[in-house]
């Protein structure tokens, strides 16, 4: 068993172990811009 005072050094990509597009942001964006349209033609019908 680990001891919990070792500590694990990884650099940031070891760690995520995988890439990050960035594809999050857009796709974010793209859903609060449908909400808000959703909401915007419920109000005004």
């Amino acid at each position: 068993m680990a001891d919990d005072n070792d500590r694990v050094h990884l650099e940031t990509d070891e760690a995520r172990a995988g890439s990050t597009p960035g594809m999050t942001r857009y796709i974010l964006a793209a859903s609060l811009v449908l909400i808000v349209v959703v909401f915007a033609a419920i109000l005004l019908s």
